[in-house]
C-alpha cells in the first residue's frame, strides 16, 4: 500500500480532559475540555469527538462527491454533511465506543438519491473504511 500523505499530530499535558494536542506543522493546536455531560467542567476546549466528527464529515462529503461523479452525476458545493458523534458505554462493560449517524443535504436532490450515494461514498470513505467492523454507522437523509 503506497501512503499518499500522513499526518502528524501529538497529544500532551493529560489527554482529552485537560490536555493539548498539536500537528507538526502548526495548523491545528487545540486545548481539551471534557463535556459537562462526561462529568468533565464543559470548559472551552474541543474534545475528540468533535474533531472525529469534523474530520469524518468532511472527508466523507468528499468521498460522496467523487461517488456522484462516477455515477454520472453532480453533488453541488452547497451539499453538507454533518456527522453526529456520540461516546458511548461498550456492550462488553470494559471500556467506550464510539457510535456515528451520517446525515447528508443535497439541495434539490430526493432523499433516496442521497442515501444511495452515500451508501457508495461508505465504501470510499477512510474513515468509513477504517472504523467498518468496530463502529455503528447510521445514514440519514436531511
Amino acid at each position: 500500500m503506497k501512503s499518499l500523505y500522513t499526518a502528524h499530530a501529538t497529544a500532551t499535558k493529560g489527554g482529552r480532559g485537560t490536555g493539548t494536542a498539536a500537528t507538526d506543522d502548526g495548523k491545528i493546536s487545540v486545548k481539551f475540555s471534557t463535556p459537562r455531560e462526561m462529568g468533565g467542567d464543559g470548559g472551552p476546549g474541543t474534545n475528540p469527538e468533535q474533531l472525529f466528527a469534523a474530520g469524518y464529515s468532511s472527508c466523507f462529503l468528499g468521498a460522496m462527491k467523487l461517488a456522484g461523479k462516477r455515477q454520472g452525476e453532480t453533488v453541488p458545493d452547497d451539499a453538507t454533511m454533518t456527522a453526529h458523534v456520540s461516546f458511548v458505554d461498550r456492550e462488553d462493560g470494559v471500556g467506550f465506543a464510539i457510535a456515528v449517524t451520517l446525515e447528508g443535504h443535497v439541495p434539490g436532490m430526493p432523499s433516496a438519491r442521497v442515501l444511495e450515494l452515500m451508501a457508495a461514498a461508505h465504501d470510499i470513505c477512510p474513515y468509513s473504511w477504517a472504523i467498518r467492523h468496530t463502529v455503528d454507522v447510521q445514514f440519514k437523509a436531511a
